[in-house]
């Protein structure tokens, strides 16, 4: 006899084809289930539509063989809820000689076909046969789907070097394409274990889902030994440390290897009962993750390069100030007003990163220049002249260095005045890079209101009124505008912060 909905469901399913019978009249629920049985089907039985519903929350089947009138809850209505719910599932309905305009309808609302009552078992056979060729057709047609759509993400996630694209575009790519519920990253800590770097959960989950946390080691100690991870139900909670919310139907696991190491690994979990992930998913992922480990490695390498060059920028910029006491803090300083000002122009993220690298780098030719620059009195015309070079041995410092190349514009040419007379190339208008441009307005602010050797610090209203002055002349209208606009309103949230402003 078949599995009815009172049946437990067996630990571990094999990978028959699962058919649910539905059918008011015991005696034909009986029928079916046994014959489709002895053909090789898992099959359970449900007496209405509701009771069909039920089971179809607990576990999910290929296909549902439904009566067309029963208690509770019809064959339509059982048909519309499948259809909503489980569009995956086909559903074949039975129905009398007298109805059969009703089950032709029901297959223009979604069903794969029809049964007349009464029915020859044989006949029942043919049509489930033809269905669950039909979904096995339509489940590969998928999956090349899947990964054509996967073969395009690698291709995104290979040409990133930022290691939060690269997650951002595995995690995308899981729950949509694999359709998981929860996307999860872990990584090495450096010390012989492994964190979850980041975990991205479908929107659709309840607000009391939750991810779990992964027994790391054990994970790390399988996909070390080559073994792959695909589990479900109580199999895969054993894997969690602290259980999800809901319970966990599936679990996949495809490991990041670079050189052969074991650097991480993607897990995908499904918190649907009816979802559950198979083997080849998991080697689709596992196409992914062979990409994504190459472009990890790369974006941690290419972190670490941009740590060392925001330290010797930082490096330099100290050296520069240490000059003496008067310029202590100055580069830092024209770097905090030249951020702002291209923020307040509008500038994207990666050019007002390159304009603070160069306003803090913008005064590094200084340390080709003989001379006390900060000595009591003016400069002497001479002195001037070699002050003067301090933008060119800037630029002559930087130009062996290949990563600072971007820096350069800013450092050689922010003493190039709108009108032109500048130096050391004496450009005018648009001809200055803008960062220049930038860079200029930011220095001026602040030599003007810092103390030197020679004068004290000016005052923020005087300062300001002069480089509204020297706008359009020494400096960009549009840029010393867009700064005596804001200035203001920075100074206090500079204050709120409670640093030091000048006054």
């Amino acid at each position: 006899m078949a599995s009815s909905v009172t049946d437990l469901e067996p630990a571990i399913l094999d990978d028959k084809p699962r058919v649910l019978v539905v059918d008011d009249e015991k005696f034909i629920r009986d029928i079916l289930a046994d014959f489709l049985g002895m053909e090789g089907y898992y099959v359970r039985t449900a007496q209405d539509g509701a009771s069909a519903v039920a089971e179809l929350q607990r576990a999910r089947y290929n296909m549902v063989i439904s009566d067309l009138k029963m208690p509770r809850m019809g064959g339509l209505e059982l048909l519309r809820e499948i259809s909503t719910r489980y569009p995956d599932t086909l559903t074949v309905i039975m129905t009398g000689f007298g109805t059969v305009e009703t089950a032709i309808d029901a297959m223009k609302r979604g069903a794969y076909d029809y049964i007349l009552k009464p029915f020859k078992v044989e006949e029942i056979t043919h049509i489930v046969e033809r269905g669950l060729e039909k979904q096995r057709l339509s489940a590969e047609n998928l999956r090349l789907r899947e990964a054509l759509s996967l073969y395009k993400v690698t291709e995104a996630i290979a040409a990133s070097l930022s290691l939060e694209e690269v997650i951002a575009t595995v995690s995308e790519s899981a729950l949509n394409e694999v359709r998981a519920d929860v996307v999860a990253m872990w990584l090495e800590d450096g010390e012989g274990g492994y964190f979850q770097r980041s975990v991205a959960m479908n929107p659709h989950l309840p607000e009391t889902a939750a991810p779990g946390t992964l027994r790391a080691a054990e994970i790390a100690a399988r996909l070390s030994r080559g073994e792959p991870v695909v589990e479900h139900g109580h199999r895969a909670l054993a894997l969690f440390e602290s259980p999800p919310e809901p319970t966990v139907s599936s679990l996949a696991v495809v490991p990041l290897k670079a050189r052969e190491s074991l650097i991480g690994w993607i897990s995908v979990l499904s918190l649907t009962q009816t979802k559950r992930f198979d083997e080849g998913q998991r080697k689709l992922l596992s196409i992914v993750a062979s990409r994504a480990a190459a472009a990890i490695e790369n974006a941690l390498l290419y972190e670490d390069l941009q740590s060392t060059f925001q330290q010797t920028i930082q490096g330099l910029a100290q050296t520069i100030d240490k000059m003496d006491r008067y310029t202590a803090g100055h580069s830092e300083r024209v770097a905090l007003y030249a951020v702002a000002l291209a923020r307040w122009l509008g500038l994207p993220d990666d050019v007002i990163e390159v304009v603070r690298q160069s306003a803090l780098m913008h005064d590094i030719g200084k340390i080709g220049c003989v001379l006390n620059l900060n000595k009591p009195g003016k400069l002497s015309s001479e002195e001037y002249e070699v002050f003067k070079k301090h933008p060119v041995y800037g630029r002559e410092i930087l130009d062996p260095i290949e990563f600072l190349q971007p820096v350069i514009p800013g450092v050689y040419l922010h003493h190039e005045r709108w009108e032109g007379g500048g130096y050391p190339l004496g450009v005018a208008g648009h001809e200055i890079p803008l960062i220049a441009r930038i860079i200029a307005v930011a220095d001026t602010y602040d030599a003007m209101t810092s103390d030197r050797s020679y004068r004290r610090a000016l005052p923020h209203e005087v300062t300001v009124t002069e480089i509204v002055r020297c706008s359009g002349t020494q400096f960009d209208p549009d840029i010393a505008g867009a700064f005596t606009e804001n200035i203001d309103r920075f100074r206090d949230e500079l204050r709120d912060q409670g640093k030091d402003v000048p006054e």
